[in-house]
């Protein structure tokens, strides 16, 4: 299937996808999208010292490379992807310097070189384990205090916005664990309440009216 490297509204890069019409990334900002959702309504939400993620569409680094430049504590984070970006995008996504992010390029690069399937140390306070897997097939049970839920959107990926991936979610999540995502749509929330989930609707980024947040309660 045919990609293609594009500019968002903000000046971040995203892949985009011609046949789905479809993006990894908002085309309206890839980076304030990333800040937005998975940050300010995700990350800076847990009060935890230490903080374990998982994050369901690893796709470029780049919500993983912004928790690594916001968070000053703990981190573990494991990140999920079916089909990993090639080397060769990875190269032309332009986020470093977005993010006037130019002292920590390595650590973009040893995000994307570390081999998949370990947990490796990307500095003291921060752990990465990156799973070649399908979201289906996830099994964590009372392990994580934040999902990102990045995944396609429900228009061409219907099956992953579905009760029996919620249900996983819920259950890969600690009590009072928290799943975000930049989806609004009405049945991903009736997906969510109907696996036990509590979810607000909170505003969206450029672009999006509204967002979710599901809480374990």
């Amino acid at each position: 299937m045919k990609r293609e490297i594009i500019i968002t509204s903000d000046g971040s890069t995203t892949i985009h996808i011609p046949a789905w019409n479809e993006q990894y990334h908002s085309k309206h900002g890839a980076i304030q999208e990333a800040y937005h959702v998975f940050i300010k309504h995700g990350l800076e939400h847990i009060k935890h010292e230490k903080i374990s993620i998982l994050e369901i569409g690893f796709g470029t680094g780049l919500n993983c490379f912004i928790t690594y430049l916001e968070s000053k504590k703990d981190i573990e984070y494991v990140g999920v992807e079916a089909y990993p970006v090639a080397d060769e995008e990875i190269e032309k996504l332009n986020y470093v310097s977005e993010l006037k992010a130019e002292e920590n390029a390595g650590v973009f690069t040893k995000i994307h070189n570390v081999s998949w399937g370990n947990t490796h140390q990307i500095d003291g306070k921060f752990t990465l384990e990156k799973r070649e897997q399908f979201f289906k097939d996830i099994t964590d049970s009372d392990t994580f205090n934040l999902i990102y839920f990045d995944a396609f959107g429900a228009r061409v990926q219907p099956e992953l916005w579905t009760e029996t991936i919620f249900k996983k979610m819920f259950t890969a999540l600690k009590k009072d664990g928290v799943l975000v995502t930049y989806a609004a749509k009405g049945s991903v929330r009736r997906a969510m309440e109907s696996v036990g989930f509590t979810v607000e609707r909170l505003p969206g980024p450029p672009g999006k009216r509204e967002m979710l947040r599901a809480t374990k309660n």
